[in-house]
């Protein structure tokens, strides 16, 4: 992987980000139709870096940023029925004993084909596999198996993300292991997740799968981290996400991936877009640069102009800043 575009991304200030969206709450008319950030407030004490608890509840909440959140999902789900038109259904599989323990397989037109495994976000609270279809146009069109999963969420589990986390790693695990009764080539196995599917993803990513699942340590090619999250701290201290979420010192430590890059074995590549809060900005740039000082493969890519969701949708487009990183990292662009 390339180090080079890594050092010449540029940053974007938060306290800039903060500006513009202080800007824009000024304007009376576009303050009465869109607002961006968090709204007008006094000061207060910061809570997490530079951030009081309002700018962070507003970091961590997507709807601060992406006003038109809902609308985008919405195209999303009847992208991935159209998908589903062209392409047929797709393959509804079981990876464990309870019914939300499936996944969607979307499979390759030609036998011994490379797999990538999509990890949805939606909060670690919402949204579905079918609604994560779209992507396999891309994906099937390129030769790829494309895997898209289901899991629990939060809510389901009394507010605990290690269930989830666990569940994504048994799906991970069972395609590995029966990639060859759908003509899936282990040794082409890629994995990428989106918000907190990416937070998911970066959790799989440095899984000791020798030792849990008695797994190829390297089993896992390559990894696509879109706009994630690798550190729970801050998210724990936001009350946006602590409203529903039962944090504590165990879950920070175990699901913070940042936290185990010893584990960390597969060449990875994490993307965020410049419309992103402030915080999902941060956490990528940060994962990437400890990646790097930790001597390990990384790519980091900043799409100008995305928001969150527009940069997962982006995961379909072959000339998106995700669907053509996908390509790339698995050597079909």
């Amino acid at each position: 992987m390339s180090d080079e575009r890594t050092s010449n991304v540029a940053s974007i200030s938060r306290r800039a980000m903060l500006g513009t969206a202080a800007a824009l709450v000024a304007t009376p008319v576009m303050a009465e139709t869109c607002q961006i950030g968090p709204p007008a407030h006094a000061k207060g004490p910061n809570v997490w870096m530079d951030l009081d608890q309002v700018e962070l509840d507003a970091a961590y909440d997507q709807s601060a940023y992406a006003p038109l959140q809902n609308q985008i999902q919405k195209r999303l789900t009847s992208c991935s029925d159209t998908t589903r038109a062209r392409l047929g259904s797709p393959k509804r599989l079981a990876y464990g004993p309870t019914a939300v323990e499936t996944l969607d397989l979307y499979p390759a037109k030609s036998a011994n084909a490379p797999i990538f495994i999509f990890i949805h976000g939606g909060r670690w609270l919402r949204t579905e596999a079918k609604d994560y279809g779209y992507p396999a146009d891309l994906f099937v069109n390129a030769g790829v198996n494309y895997i898209a999963l289901d899991f629990i969420q939060v809510d389901k589990a009394n507010g605990d993300l290690r269930p989830m986390a666990d569940q994504v790693r048994r799906a991970i695990a069972w395609v590995y292991k029966n990639a060859a009764s759908f003509g899936g080539d282990i040794r082409r196995f890629y994995i990428g997740g989106h918000s907190s599917g990416g937070h998911l993803c970066g959790v799989a990513l440095v899984t000791d799968w020798q030792k849990d699942f008695g797994l190829p340590a390297d089993m896992i090619t390559g990894g696509l981290l879109m706009s994630g999250l690798y550190d729970l701290k801050p998210a724990r201290l936001s009350g946006i996400r602590s409203a529903y979420i039962k944090f504590d010192d165990d879950m920070e430590e175990s699901l913070s991936s940042i936290r185990h890059l010893g584990a960390l074995r597969a060449p990875i590549v994490v993307t965020y877009g410049t419309y992103e809060t402030p915080e999902f900005q941060r956490q990528s740039r940060d994962f990437a640069a400890a990646v790097k000082a930790a001597g390990k493969p990384v790519e980091l890519i900043e799409a100008p102009n995305f928001n969150h969701f527009e940069m997962c949708e982006s995961l379909g487009n072959p000339y998106g800043p995700n669907g053509l990183a996908a390509l790339t990292l698995m050597k079909r662009a």
